[in-house]
């Protein structure tokens, strides 16, 4: 088939749950043998030059790229406050120039599949179906509105709470305004997919959870317990959220019971009022790293406190693959069906999380254990090739049906 997929970040590099779900999905397509156009909106919170992408990525699509400014600024989130009803996180991205670039690569290209990653891509159908008559499926990489109705809820400031519950409404707005203009849905959790069923979805669906290929991923034993560590996205407001709680309120008692004990912590784009906050003893801010696989290869037990979000945590998976045993509360852990205690530790309060960590670092041969598990798991659950091959099956159905 022909594949086109259209992604709010440029597929590359690998910094970010989004863009690796995006490029595992281009990476499955391209080794099972169909051809793909990657059409991205390359952002400045996430830009890439591509001049230095490597060779063997540009064989995989025909890039297309326009560039767009889309950091979030006081007077842009007032503006569109008080003057507009689209949810300020989706109107960064909706903007003539892409919209001149897609009717271009539309006209140029016969499609059977247009794949759209993310929500706030979907404004653009309306505009596709006039260009083309491909079968337009909407990659759910989560609900958006759930992630911003827990957020809220969580959040103690009452402006700040105040203004996250008024996006967390025009997001559902957003986003029910949607259900059913695609014509197929792929979810990457059965819940996602459930979640989507309760808001109306009657278009078919498929659910592709984002995979790994596990054999590319090389595993390091270590025989001691030296750190923790967390790799994130520091601008997505559900990490800085989980991580300023476990900071505040379960990283003291940790360090004073192992005062030898790092907690290491990785992720582009920090705020700075967010640096401040890690500035915490024991505690060490490493920022955007180069390769993820190397910094996640020195690490030990990852840490995942998230108490909003929705869809799957990829870093997850890819921290399992690389036989990391993996500390996360349920939110986190959603969509991943590893079993507690064998595969995974689930700790939702600051009690579980420091006996839960306590445990391990005092049995190392108990991380090992459950690291081995993990990578086992998601090496028979999260292996993109099969997922990919079940994926295009699904696709054929619907393209081929006359």
């Amino acid at each position: 088939m022909n594949i086109l997929q259209i992604c709010n970040k440029f597929p590359y590099p690998l910094k970010d749950g989004g863009v690796i779900a995006a490029f595992s999905m281009l990476k499955g397509f391209y080794v099972t043998g169909h051809d793909v156009t990657v059409l991205a909106i390359n952002t400045s919170k996430h830009y890439t030059d591509v001049d230095d992408i490597p060779f063997e990525i540009t064989q995989m699509a025909n890039f297309h790229q326009v560039y767009k400014n889309t950091h979030i600024t006081f007077f842009g989130a007032l503006w569109n406050l008080c003057f507009s009803q689209i949810p300020y996180t989706a109107s960064r991205f909706l903007f003539p120039k892409f919209k001149n670039k897609l009717k271009q690569v539309l006209s140029q290209n016969k499609f059977e599949i247009i794949q759209i990653e993310g929500l706030y891509m979907c404004a653009y159908i309306p505009f596709i179906r006039q260009f083309s008559d491909a079968q337009i499926v909407y990659r759910a990489h989560n609900v958006e509105c759930e992630i911003w109705d827990r957020l809220w809820r969580e959040t103690k400031n009452p402006v700040k709470k105040c203004y996250i519950k008024t996006v967390a409404k025009r997001v559902e707005r957003f986003e029910r305004k949607y259900i059913n203009m695609y014509d197929l849905l792929v979810s990457i959790t059965q819940r996602d997919a459930d979640k989507y069923y309760e808001m109306g979805n009657v278009k078919p669906y498929f659910v592709a959870p984002t995979g790994v290929f596990v054999e590319e991923m090389n595993v390091v034993q270590k025989d001691e317990v030296s750190s923790l560590f967390h790799i994130g996205g520091l601008d997505w407001a559900p990490n800085q959220q989980g991580l300023v709680w476990f900071l505040r309120e379960c990283w003291p008692k940790i360090h004073e019971k192992y005062p030898q004990l790092r907690c290491s912590l990785a992720g582009r784009n920090a705020p700075g009022w967010f640096v401040e906050e890690m500035n915490v003893s024991g505690v060490e801010f490493v920022g955007e790293v180069s390769n993820a696989k190397d910094y996640m290869m020195a690490q030990d037990i990852m840490v995942v406190p998230l108490m909003a979000g929705s869809g799957m945590r990829i870093k997850i998976i890819e921290g399992m693959a690389y036989g990391k045993t993996i500390v996360s509360t349920s939110i986190g852990a959603e969509g991943i069906p590893a079993k507690p205690d064998a595969e995974i530790v689930i700790a939702n309060n600051v009690d579980e999380f420091v006996d839960k960590i306590s445990d391990l670092v005092d049995n190392p041969v108990k991380v090992y254990d459950i690291a081995k598990n993990a990578r086992t798991f998601v090496r028979q659950k999260f292996d993109n090739y099969s997922i990919i091959q079940e994926l295009v099956d699904f696709y054929f159905r619907y393209v081929f049906r006359n």
